[in-house]
């Protein structure tokens, strides 16, 4: 799985997220990332971030 790796996401980039409460479903969220979450270099389910209109998810795409 790609997006795993906090190298590969950096502040401004747009992505889409899973929210929390969109676990379940999967269901994305898409938006520009405001700031990093997750301060470990890797985590398995995706690179946590904070959205610019304030949600906060794990990273499953980057978009180009």
């Amino acid at each position: 799985m790609k997006n795993q790796q906090n190298k590969e996401i950096a502040p401004g980039i747009k992505v889409n997220i899973v929210l929390k409460q969109d676990q379940r479903t999967g269901k994305m969220t898409q938006g520009v990332v405001k700031d990093i979450l997750t301060k470990s270099a890797f985590h398995p389910h995706g690179i946590k971030v904070r959205i610019q209109s304030g949600e906060v998810g794990r990273v499953k795409e980057i978009i180009d």
